[in-house]
């Protein structure tokens, strides 16, 4: 099976080590995520694109236990049972950037705990191509 990314241009795309692709304002130094064309922080409209720091700290995070609302796109199977999972948000050193988590167990994840961006399924296109997208595990973690 065929890998792609979800939607193009938010991470490094093929690479065995990925990054999020954020902007830095050249006037300002704020830098974010996903990248934009122009600053949201001052009246720059020039940015330089980045690649941001793949591993970082799990600055907070929560479980998503209940389904969300249509329109819901996802790996899970709309007939299965739902599957609670993981979010928060990694401090990656100049921006922190929100997204999913491989570990939900509250035993196993813990604020300030090292993180590491990984590409994961999230489902397939009409061409039977397994869509990837980004996730933050607990840094040593396999997958």
């Amino acid at each position: 099976m065929t890998q792609k990314p979800f939607a193009e241009g938010v991470f490094s795309w093929p690479s065995d080590d990925p990054h999020l692709i954020g902007s830095r304002c050249p006037e300002c130094s704020l830098t974010v995520f996903p990248k934009r064309s122009t600053c949201p922080g001052c009246p720059s409209e020039k940015t330089d694109e980045v690649l941001l720091e793949n591993q970082g700290t799990l600055w907070t995070w929560t479980t998503q236990s209940f389904r969300p609302k249509e329109p819901y796109i996802g790996p899970e199977d709309p007939d299965a049972d739902w599957v609670p999972y993981g979010v928060g948000y990694a401090d990656l050193g100049d921006v922190r950037v929100e997204g999913r988590l491989t570990e939900a167990d509250p035993a196993k994840v813990k604020i300030g705990m090292e993180v590491k961006l990984r590409l994961i399924p999230f489902g397939t296109d009409d061409e039977g191509n397994e869509l990837v997208w980004y996730a933050f595990a607990p840094a040593g973690a396999e997958s």
